[in-house]
């Protein structure tokens, strides 16, 4: 039995979250700073490190009178480390390790990128880890900092199998959202502005998956590539503008509409290759990108029959501290806990293992 308060600052949201045996979360708290970051149409470092260090004690105390319970109930706390934003991270790790100190909690620092993997198994689903039919798993990890394969043995070992080698599937919509004046965050606003284009009226490249013509080199055949859609989608615009036209109504909607496919494509024929290749049992969407609708609803046709679908709630796709958590009960479980000089780390490391996997 364990209760943790997880915390999460590695970004632009300050949360927080008691999470029991690490899957059952009995409270939680979010607090947003879309509408700081809004009128800069993106994360500005030190504006979220500000802002986290306003709302980080008052979204730690409604995260615990949420779930009904004290600091002296706890029995661990812990808190994302990395990666992320150094500036936001540090206020997130100062405060968990105050927090630690003060109660003289155990200290779990967590990977914010495998944390995201371990979503799909809150609330309830922590069982499923248990079975060797689970496994292997894919891990597709999608956001405004990553997009990656993660694949994961019964054994616990992981390696990625597939990473982009420039620019995050969720940054690509980000960058498009701005670049068009739709406004900030730019995942949700590209997925509305979509549902009322075709798809299908502009054909915007597909890289490093070979269906331009040019070979695809083997070290990239589960890689993936946004800048250059990026760069397809500014040429078009300025296409569209040098002829007369505005890039408004159903010019608009149908140039949206068509960018987002092509990237929404890209990630389901690179993860049902790497399914089939690998002969995975499970395949885990998680990350902020994965509320998207139209990937919520296109990957489980792409991939093999072999393969089930295991989707994070969308409320546990976007940064959130339940997954932080959640996550951390393996450490405790280990009594593997961290010292207290852990510091932040700005960049994913390389992944060999995952904490969550044991028999």
């Amino acid at each position: 039995m364990s209760l943790i308060l997880g915390i999460e600052s590695s970004c632009d949201e300050t949360a927080a979250a008691v999470v029991r045996n690490g899957s059952e979360v009995v409270g939680d708290c979010v607090a947003s700073q879309i509408a700081c970051h809004a009128e800069h149409g993106g994360v500005v470092p030190e504006l979220a490190a500000r802002e986290h260090l306003v709302a980080a004690r008052p979204v730690v105390n409604t995260a615990l009178k949420n779930a009904g319970v004290g600091f002296g109930d706890l029995d661990a706390v812990a808190v994302t480390n990395g990666p992320g934003l150094m500036p936001a991270l540090l206020v997130g790790i100062n405060l968990a390790k105050g927090i630690a100190i003060g109660n003289n909690l155990p200290f779990i620092g967590i990977n914010h990128f495998t944390a995201h993997i371990y979503a799909a198994f809150l609330d309830g689903g922590r069982d499923d880890l248990r079975k060797a039919e689970t496994y292997p798993i894919l891990a597709l990890v999608v956001s405004g900092g990553h997009t990656a394969l993660l694949l994961i043995g019964a054994d616990g070992k992981a390696r990625l199998v597939g990473t982009t080698i420039d620019d995050a599937a969720g940054e690509a919509l980000d960058k498009a959202a701005k670049m068009l004046d739709l406004g900030y965050p730019g995942g949700p606003v590209i997925q509305k502005t979509a549902e009322h284009g075709d798809p299908q009226k502009f054909h915007f490249p597909r890289s490093l998956t070979g269906a331009g013509g040019k070979a695809l080199p083997p070290q990239h055949k589960l890689n993936f590539s946004f800048s250059g859609v990026k760069t397809a989608l500014l040429y078009h615009v300025r296409r569209e503008e040098e002829a007369g036209h505005k890039m408004e109504g159903r010019l608009l909607y149908d140039t949206v509409a068509s960018y987002q496919e092509a990237i929404i494509d890209v990630l389901c024929r690179k993860t049902a290759m790497a399914a089939e290749e690998y002969n995975v049992r499970t395949v885990v969407l998680c990350g902020g990108v994965a509320c998207n609708s139209v990937l919520r609803e296109k990957l489980p046709l792409a991939l093999p029959k072999s393969a089930e679908l295991r989707l994070a709630e969308r409320k546990y796709c976007t940064d959130n501290a339940a997954m932080v958590g959640g996550q951390a009960n393996y450490y405790f479980e280990k009594s593997e806990f961290s010292p207290l000089d852990t510091d932040a780390f700005a960049r994913l490391p390389l992944i060999s293992e995952v904490p969550f996997v044991n028999f």
